[in-house]
């Protein structure tokens, strides 16, 4: 029962960085180190493809080894959070673009003080 847990929580980690891929503020990177965890404890096979992968298996291999996160993934999720406290800001009745804010310096804080690859 673990074993189908694990290979769905996989595949659905594999879709949601998939969509990632295309829309600019969900990250992919996570999700897919996320789907090597899972299929790690569910099927061996997609794990190696995601560890093997050209894109993906840098960044897996790196957070597996480190914990470290490369300098333009951390301008990038920045960035996101950046905008994401605009718009909140922009668009959003007070407090929640100060919830916004607060949410993006603790995430940014401690992303940026992941070692690098």
């Amino acid at each position: 029962m673990k074993r189908y847990f694990y290979l769905g929580a996989g595949y659905l980690s594999l879709a949601l960085g998939g969509i990632g891929i295309v829309l600019p503020l969900l990250p992919t990177v996570p999700f897919m180190i996320l789907a090597a965890f899972c299929f790690a404890r569910s099927s061996p096979r997609l794990e190696a493809w995601l560890v093997e992968h050209k894109h993906f298996g840098p960044h897996i291999t790196a957070w597996r080894e480190k914990g470290a996160i490369s300098r333009r993934g951390k301008t990038a999720a920045l960035a996101a959070f950046a905008a994401s406290v605009i718009l909140s800001f922009a668009f959003a009745p007070m407090p929640a673009p100060l919830i916004s804010l607060m949410a993006a310096v603790v995430g940014g804080s401690w992303i940026w003080s992941r070692p690098e690859s």
